[in-house]
């Protein structure tokens, strides 16, 4: 279907839904040769399979991914105690396949004739003239394994080049990270339930978290992602900006509801002499900047620089309290929604985040090394 495709030389396209028999993708477009750490891409996506942390939905999906094309050699699944499992891509195109083994769509029926409140329900219908009510089929954020799964591959092409990718809850409702990220230990965001490198916030998110939880409600918060050594040059203008492509993908991922890099909002109460990142020469004969308020791009152009940029993520549409809504019938009924929910998916969707730069990184360090030739 349209809009299932991301990128022009390194290109994912994913398929499935929520709750029928698999989800799964093709990556297209990359290069020959490179020497693919299966286990390491199985343990991105076991960041952010369903059950991978207590705070979020009890949905136990073992996500584990089958390999279908692409690599050298029959690839089969990596299993539990494996260290490495390294195959060799071909440059012909990588399939893959993630089957769902805890999908309980019975928990769906109730929903089958109702409108809910915050969800694609109505507008999907509106467009197609039905709609898969069962954990909102292709709309779910389900989908976003494979994602993940192309954003594992794209980050060890990356990798190759010296590109690091790094994301971390920054905010929950009112709490929030004060702490530059180049103060935190970026590697400690995993060994925190809520994905927070700052070991007091993430104290504090987490009990908010479970008191929304309790409360059978649910809260939004906010991802920062780093990028660090990406080469400048990155970005075509007008409509193929660097950082307008990160937009959009970010913007793609179910529940992001708003987007900044840099500075970003903050740049409407400063002055230029404040925002402007002034040029000095550096102590190896460089040209260089003291600070980043651009975030790394300039002109929609990767400066060289280090590339960070926030996520704001709403409060999960589906809460265990009773909400006013209208039924298909035209009439107004009462929603008291049943299954297994995030109370917050910012946790969830840090390894989403990471995965969604590394695939706009990789195409556009593709279309850069095209225009250099």
């Amino acid at each position: 279907m349209p809009g299932s495709t991301i990128g022009q030389l390194f290109r994912l396209t994913s398929f499935g839904e929520s709750h029928g028999a698999a989800i799964g993708g093709v990556v297209d477009g990359c290069p020959a040769g490179l020497e693919l750490d299966l286990v390491s891409v199985q343990g991105e996506l076991d960041r952010r399979r369903p059950g991978s942390t207590p705070l979020g939905t009890t949905r136990n999906e073992a996500d584990r991914v089958e390999w279908l094309s692409g690599l050298y050699a029959t690839p089969v699944p990596a299993f539990a105690g494996m260290t490495t499992r390294s195959d060799i891509t071909l440059g012909t195109p990588i399939g893959f396949l993630i089957r769902n083994t805890d999908a309980k769509s019975s928990d769906y029926d109730a929903l089958k004739d109702v409108y809910r409140p915050g969800h694609a329900d109505r507008s999907w219908e509106q467009k197609f003239g039905l709609r898969d009510h069962r954990g909102g089929g292709r709309s779910s954020a389900r989908t976003t394994a494979a994602c993940v799964v192309g954003g594992a591959i794209a980050r060890q092409l990356l990798a190759g080049a010296g590109v690091r990718v790094n994301a971390y809850v920054s905010r929950v409702g009112e709490v929030h990270v004060l702490r530059d990220p180049r103060e935190l230990d970026l590697n400690a965001t995993w060994a925190s339930d809520v994905r927070c490198p700052d070991t007091e916030a993430a104290a504090l998110m987490r009990r908010l978290i479970e008191q929304v939880r309790a409360e059978g409600d649910s809260i939004g918060g906010m991802v920062r992602c780093v990028v660090q050594g990406l080469p400048a040059g990155l970005g075509d203008p007008v409509f193929d900006k660097l950082d307008a492509d990160l937009a959009k993908a970010m913007l793609s991922i179910n529940a992001s509801k708003g987007f900044q890099i840099g500075s970003g909002f903050a740049a409407a109460m400063m002055r230029g002499s404040a925002h402007n990142d002034g040029y000095w020469i550096g102590s190896a004969g460089e040209v260089d900047t003291r600070t980043n308020h651009s975030g790394g791009t300039l002109g929609g152009i990767s400066t060289g620089g280090e590339i960070y940029f926030d996520v704001a993520f709403k409060p999960p549409a589906t809460i265990a309290q009773a909400q006013h809504t209208v039924n298909t019938e035209g009439k107004e009924v009462v929603l008291e929604a049943r299954g297994r929910h995030d109370p917050c998916v910012v946790p969830r969707a840090v390894p989403i985040v990471e995965a969604m730069a590394c695939l706009v990184l990789a195409d556009h360090w593709l279309r850069q090394r095209v225009a250099r030739v």
